[in-house]
């Protein structure tokens, strides 16, 4: 596991290393890769005085901003950002992600989708050719709670495969996001059109996001076993 973690501490330091300047506005996404990421950025920010606002996309960015004494602030005050930073459960080899397997998809896409660059880290276990080879819980759906039991049926009536609420670990119940929300977790059956797919899922009355991010990544460092940095960019059709 230790090998994870470092290809997760390489791809995260070469990925703040190239996309974060003076006087940039940083979209801070969610989860473990970007614990590595945030203590980068701090690093550099004490080394080089550098001046930079951050922008959280979940309760666990936001902590993590202020344990590490950088300047917080949000959308209402900065409606567009330099650069986003997130990690990915998966990425495919058109740099389309599953996201939302720590529940934070909605405010990720929202912070990501307002950023000019939209950089993601992760380490080798997350490249996979095409989607659901690596991955295998399933996609992320934000749902709206009343809505749960009929976005479950339309979801697998249209698009086959099964959709579980997701239940929480340490409290009974399922999970509620960072937003008062449940979340579903589609596992597809075979491969799909994915941006018609998204498009689909999110007509769905009751459908708040889904953790499809589809055409939004420029860039993704990978941290390699071997203790290299694997840096895919988006394809151009």
């Amino acid at each position: 596991m230790a090998l994870a973690e470092e290809a997760k501490r390489r791809a995260a330091w070469a990925a703040v290393d190239a996309h974060v300047q003076n006087n940039h506005i940083l979209g801070i996404g969610s989860g473990s890769t970007i614990v590595h990421a945030v203590n980068r950025l701090a690093a550099r920010v004490k080394q080089e005085n550098l001046n930079v606002t951050c922008i959280p996309t979940s309760f666990q960015a936001r902590q993590l901003i202020l344990q590490n004494d950088l300047t917080l602030s949000d959308l209402d005050q900065h409606p567009e950002l330099d650069v986003a930073i997130d990690g990915a459960d998966e990425v495919d080899g058109d740099l389309n992600l599953i996201k939302g397997g720590g529940g934070c998809l909605t405010q990720e896409k929202i912070v990501a989708g307002y950023a000019k660059c939209f950089v993601v880290i992760a380490d080798y276990r997350k490249k996979s050719k095409s989607l659901g080879e690596q991955w295998k819980k399933g996609i992320p759906i934000e749902i709206i709670p009343m809505a749960y039991k009929p976005v479950t049926r339309a979801l697998t009536k249209k698009f086959g495969g099964v959709a579980e609420l997701r239940m929480a670990v340490s409290k009974a119940g399922p999970v509620v996001t960072d937003n008062g929300n449940f979340l579903l977790d589609w596992k597809f059956d075979k491969v799909h059109k994915w941006d018609d797919v998204n498009s689909a899922i999110k007509m769905i009355p009751g459908v708040v996001e889904t953790g499809l991010f589809i055409n939004m990544a420029e860039r993704v460092y990978f941290g390699m076993e071997d203790g290299s940095i694997s840096i895919c960019e988006k394809p151009v059709h």
